[in-house]
This record gives C-alpha cells, sequence and structure tokens, in this order.
C-alpha cells in the first residue's frame, strides 16, 4: 500500500522495540529499499543501537543542565568522512 501512495515523510517510533537485531537488520534494510523507491523522507523515533548506526542522520535532545535542553545532531554520513 506505502508503495502504490507514498507518503513525502513518514514518523516511525518506537517501531523496533519489540524485534530482535536479526529483524531489526530487515526492518533497516526494508526502509532502505522503500527510501530508493519512493524517496520518502523517514524520521524513526528509536532507542536501539543498531537502528541508529543504519540511519544518515541522527538527533537526540540532552539536558547539560537542569532544565536547560539542548539538540544534538551527528551527520553520520560527514562523521564518516571526516575519521577517513
Amino acid at each position: 500500500m506505502f508503495l502504490t501512495s507514498p507518503s513525502p515523510i513518514c514518523i516511525l517510533d518506537e517501531v523496533d522495540a519489540p524485534l530482535d537485531d536479526a529483524n531489526v537488520t530487515r526492518f533497516c534494510n526494508l526502509l532502505s529499499e522503500l527510501i530508493k523507491i519512493t524517496r520518502t523522507k523517514f524520521i524513526i523515533v528509536t532507542h536501539h543501537a543498531l537502528t541508529m548506526s543504519k540511519m544518515n542522520r541522527l538527533y537526540g535532545i540532552t539536558m547539560p543542565e537542569k532544565g536547560v535542553s539542548q539538540l544534538v545532531a551527528v551527520d553520520l554520513e560527514k562523521a564518516e568522512k571526516l575519521v577517513a
């Protein structure tokens, strides 16, 4: 159904939480294929390290001091190039 009528943005909240590592890998591969076919931008809310490692960009919220939230963004593709 999603391939028939894709949306430009799709938000997924903790959909990988009940999955084991093998199925998280399959889920991430499915997302990669959907991105290639539909050009949809996926926003994934997750705490799963394997899912985060497969993404292009990470955003997080940190609280350096009580009552002050700060947005942290990491572009993993740029980080890879800096390491190389």
